[in-house]
C-alpha cells in the first residue's frame, strides 16, 4: 500500500472503529446489568422481565464477539495506516499463518482494500443492530417489571 488515499482511508476507518468502542461499552454494560439483575432478583421478576433480561444477556455474547472482531479490525487498519503492516498481501499471509483466514492461492491477488472496508462496515452495522436489540429488550424488561 503506497497510495496516500489508501492510508488515509485506513486511518479514518481505524478512528471510526475507535469511536464505535463507546457502543461496545454500552452493550457490555447492558449485559452486565442484566446478568446482575437476573442473579439478584430472578425469583421476584415477572416472566416477561426475566425473558427480556435473559435475551439481553444472550445477545451480549454475540455483541462481545462483534466487539472483539471490530477491535481486531481497528488494530489491523491502524497498522495499515501507520505502515507497520507492509501490504495487504503480507496481512493476508500473516492471517493465514495464524489460522484466521484461508491461505490465498499461490498467485492470487490480495483482497482489495475497498472489500475489506466494506466488510468492516457491515460488521459495524451488525454490531449496532445487536446493541439496538439489546437496548430494546432491556427497556422492555424494565417496563414489564413489577415495581412494588
Amino acid at each position: 500500500m503506497t497510495d496516500d488515499n489508501d492510508r488515509t482511508t485506513c486511518a479514518a476507518l481505524a478512528a471510526l472503529l475507535r469511536a464505535m468502542a463507546l457502543l461496545a461499552l454500552w452493550g457490555f454494560a447492558l449485559t452486565c446489568i442484566s446478568a446482575l439483575v437476573l442473579a439478584l432478583t430472578l425469583r421476584s421478576l415477572s416472566t416477561t422481565a426475566t425473558m427480556g433480561f435473559g435475551a439481553v444477556v444472550i445477545l451480549g455474547a454475540l455483541e462481545r464477539y462483534f466487539a472483539f472482531r471490530l477491535r481486531f479490525d481497528e488494530a489491523l487498519f491502524d497498522g495499515l495506516a501507520r505502515n507497520t503492516v507492509a501490504s495487504l498481501d503480507a496481512l493476508d499471509r500473516s492471517l493465514a499463518s495464524l489460522g484466521l483466514r484461508e491461505p490465498p492461492p499461490s498467485q492470487h491477488a490480495p483482497r482489495p482494500l475497498d472489500d475489506r472496508v466494506q466488510g468492516t462496515r457491515q460488521l459495524m452495522q451488525r454490531h449496532a443492530i445487536v446493541v439496538a436489540c439489546q437496548s430494546a429488550m432491556f427497556l422492555l424488561a424494565l417496563m414489564t417489571q413489577d415495581i412494588s
